[in-house]
């Protein structure tokens, strides 16, 4: 796994608002059919994989990846985490 997907996402991020904007970027794409569902799929799903700790603490998004994601997102980043197992 690179550091930068095709879409030019960073993998690996520093801060939570970084990783935010990945996810956004990602979805906003998705949503605007600029990428396909299996390429939302597992950028997210790489997304979740290595920036875990940013992103869920103690089964919860964290504060600032919900106020800066928002609930729509996030219910399409649970969906993809929790329902598809994509190698």
């Amino acid at each position: 796994m690179s550091e930068v997907d095709w879409m030019g996402i960073k993998l690996f991020h520093k801060t939570q608002r970084d990783l935010a904007v990945s996810i956004n970027s990602v979805i906003d794409q998705y949503w605007d059919d600029k990428i396909d569902e299996l390429e939302m799929i597992k950028t997210i799903q790489n997304l979740h994989e290595v920036n875990q700790s940013k992103m869920v603490k103690d089964g919860r998004y964290t504060t600032i990846i919900s106020q800066q994601c928002g609930k729509k997102r996030l219910e399409v980043v649970d969906q993809v985490i929790n329902k598809f197992e994509i190698d």
